[in-house]
């Protein structure tokens, strides 16, 4: 599991690193940084397209074969970022480096659950997600002080050695998993048959995009409207990755208990967890514990949607869990746009953050209509068996 752990770490901090270090990629390539900037949507395509693409043709490569690929392709997305001289070839990397990050999440969490005891698959799949929000709190600030310090390559550069330590981890200590009986492209194409793959999908894609609409704009909200100092926002960073890490353990817990109850429950919190960032932004420690519970509620909601994808996916699990993170990397683009229309619209910085509160919302009523075919499905197949 260490080793799955690590490269969760690995994919999250080189993910989120991008992002700190705009000015200085901008410099070294020659381009503006909102140019630059284009480079982290290159990756999230490179997600969007990879998580369902590789999960459908890799159906019948072994577990473990599959996830050093995976590494693999993750070492040459970022020794080629890390080598980039110029914007196409950058571009061109970070895509690359993005196509197995959903991949491997979902062969990650495949493995966790079928190596953890029965009743503790949500608690298995957790550890493997706290990758990321411990990337959050130690991989991203370190990597962003060695790109600063050591030039903007050496951040790629630390993220292809860990990625290499992965894969070698990988190699050595997991055991042997054969494909899954019957897998084929066709059963895993099969899973887009399910109305509740695409209701779950779009929660992802719509409801967390709320949490991007206030993330991508949270240094500007707390500097122009808190007040406080540009030295003082990476601590409310340092708040949001630790608030990640607590709400994925305790999300494997609660997903145990039921998956279900889970989604709707940290969707929720989501949504008024946002509201109360828009509220409190004028309050030094009110937006502090705003941003703490928006950031655990949605890691909480991450992985039960991860769990509730493996389930209503079928055999096609590998595809489930991969099209969540494609659905979360479309949440990405969506809510960084909207909180972007409407601070250009003159509504200020908190704005953002009350888009995030609607979108969370809206992600809710999704998940309405996905509860209620679940409820019309169950009744069904009851009283087909009540029948024969």
């Amino acid at each position: 599991m260490t080793a799955l752990v690590l490269g969760g770490f690995a994919i999250g901090t080189t993910e989120f690193v991008t992002m700190g270090l705009l000015p200085e990629i901008a410099e070294g390539i020659g381009v503006s940084i909102p140019e630059a900037g284009h480079t982290i949507s290159a990756y999230a395509i490179g997600v969007v397209v990879g998580a369902p693409t590789i999960a459908v043709l890799g159906t019948r490569v072994p577990r473990r074969a599959m996830l050093v690929a995976l590494m693999a392709a993750f070492v040459v997305g970022n020794t080629l970022s890390a080598l980039a001289t110029s914007y196409p070839v950058l571009f061109g990397a970070r895509m690359l480096a993005g196509l197995p990050h959903g991949a491997f999440f979902a062969v990650a969490s495949i493995v966790a659950v079928d190596l953890a005891a029965p009743g503790r698959g949500g608690r298995a799949v957790s550890q493997i997600m706290l990758g990321i929000p411990f990337a959050t709190v130690v991989g991203v600030p370190v990597s962003t002080w060695m790109g600063q310090e050591l030039g903007w390559r050496s951040a790629y550069w630390g993220v292809t050695a860990v990625g290499l330590v992965t894969a070698v981890l990988v190699l050595l200590t997991l055991p042997y998993f054969a494909p899954e009986e019957g897998a084929s492209v066709r059963t895993e194409l099969r899973a887009f048959r399910s109305l509740q793959v695409w209701l779950t999908l779009l929660v992802g894609a719509i409801g967390f995009g709320g949490m991007f609409s206030m993330y991508s704009y949270i240094s500007p909200m707390l500097r122009e409207e808190t007040g406080v100092s540009a030295s003082t926002v990476p601590l409310y960073l340092l708040v949001f990755g630790v608030a990640g890490v607590i709400g994925t353990i305790a999300g494997g817990r609660l997903a145990d208990r039921s998956v279900l109850r889970t989604v709707a429950g940290s969707a929720l919190s989501l949504a008024v967890a946002l509201l109360l960032v828009a509220l409190s932004a004028g309050s030094v420690v009110l937006v502090a514990c705003a941003v703490f519970l928006a950031s655990a509620s949605a890691s909480v909601f991450v992985l039960s949607l991860q769990l509730r994808l493996m389930a209503v996916a079928g055999s096609a699990r590998t595809l489930g869990a991969a099209g969540n993170h494609a659905a979360l990397n479309t949440a990405n683009a969506l809510g960084a746009w909207l909180g972007g229309l409407v601070v250009a619209a003159g509504y200020g910085w908190r704005a953002p953050s009350a888009v995030g509160a609607l979108l969370a919302t809206a992600g809710l009523l999704v998940l309405g209509l996905s509860l209620l075919a679940h409820r019309r499905d169950t009744r069904a197949q009851v009283a087909a068996r009540t029948a024969g």
